[in-house]
């Protein structure tokens, strides 16, 4: 899943970011209101993180302005400001979330996780294909009873897959959501950790569920044999 993080504090914002990508997202950043507002439309973003007291454009006009144009990204502000009447405001502005600082990572995360499932209208923190497992909150995968064991990008990429099973996504969309605005689109990097992602799915289901759709992109099924 792809991220802003809309921060002016800097220590904060690499703080939040860091502590995300060690999660398996990926991360862009800015410090600015107008850059927030620029990146909200130029990228594909699954969630912005979005500080009120931003400078160049107030947090608030940002949120207005975006919920002009996009009803359906999440947005989870970020706000010193902690009185009732500020987060209502923000809440009726467009805002899904409201956390006053200061805040503990972890409800950070579990609020993000929060608002991703609901994005994709996901009833619960299990994601299932077959005899895949994924867990959204301990961040494993398992095979029956038997860990996956994948790197933070291949969890993210079956993540992915799994939010949108049976489905082709492409590579643009797959660049979009799961790599930061730092990743090389013409680099080779997605069907490489594509590549890695099924050979370990298929060591342990003795079966692809990936499957390519030439032309298109990838998808992935619980049906066996698929071409």
């Amino acid at each position: 899943m792809r991220i802003l993080v809309a921060e002016d504090e800097l220590d904060l914002q690499e703080a939040i970011a860091e502590g995300l990508r060690m999660e398996g997202y990926a991360v862009d950043t800015c410090d600015n209101g107008e850059d927030a507002y620029e990146l909200a439309f130029v990228e594909k973003y699954d969630l912005i993180i979005l500080d009120l007291n931003l400078p160049k454009m107030d947090g608030l006009h940002v949120l207005e302005k975006i919920r002009e144009e996009n009803k359906d990204v999440k947005i989870l502000v970020l706000s010193a400001r902690s009185s009732v009447n500020d987060k209502v405001k923000g809440l009726d502005m467009g805002a899904n979330d409201y956390l006053t600082k200061p805040f503990d990572f972890a409800e950070l995360e579990a609020r993000i996780r929060n608002l991703i499932r609901r994005k994709f209208v996901q009833e619960n923190n299990l994601l299932t294909c077959g005899n895949l497992n994924m867990d959204l909150t301990k961040r494993i995968s398992c095979v029956g009873e038997q860990e996956l064991l994948l790197t933070k990008k291949e969890f993210a990429l079956l993540e992915y897959f799994l939010l949108h099973q049976e489905q082709v996504v492409s590579q643009e969309e797959l660049m979009g959501h799961v790599w930061d605005q730092n990743a090389d689109s013409f680099s080779g990097v997605i069907r490489v950790h594509i590549a890695s992602l099924r050979k370990k799915l298929k060591a342990l289901l003795q079966d692809d569920p990936i499957r390519t759709k030439i032309g298109e992109g990838y998808y992935i099924t619980n049906n066996e044999g698929d071409a």
